[in-house]
């Protein structure tokens, strides 16, 4: 392990924590955490209503660097993931990538329709 990853890794968990009470809150169900494929993680899978939301958090220092932390390649990533994990279930929802960026101590900013199903912003 590179120095400073134990920390990072546990400030991602606290992050996506931190997101999942948010949603949780915002009337969303919690379908999954930390949701790996073949193709690539998602970090939270939630559902409301039709809408099931692929959502990726960031954490950084300022809001700026965690709105634009998240890269094409990245989004196309997660974009397959969503795909995948779709194919296995049952039932028509309308898929939507949300971004919940947090930034210490608690500042928190979530972004509906972040990209479409083709990775474009």
């Amino acid at each position: 392990m590179k120095k400073g990853e134990p920390d990072r890794y546990r400030r991602g968990m606290n992050a996506e924590f931190w997101a999942a009470v948010y949603l949780r809150v915002c009337g969303y169900r919690i379908l999954e955490r930390r949701c790996r494929t073949p193709v690539g993680e998602i970090d939270i899978v939630a559902r409301r209503g039709k809408n099931l939301v692929f959502v990726e958090v960031k954490t950084r220092m300022d809001m700026v660097t965690a709105l634009e932390s998240i890269s094409p390649t990245q989004r196309g990533r997660i974009v397959r993931a969503a795909q995948y994990y779709m194919a296995r279930l049952r039932g028509e929802f309308d898929p939507r990538f949300d971004v919940i960026a947090i930034v210490p101590p608690f500042s928190l900013r979530h972004i509906r329709n972040a990209w479409d199903l083709s990775g474009a912003l």
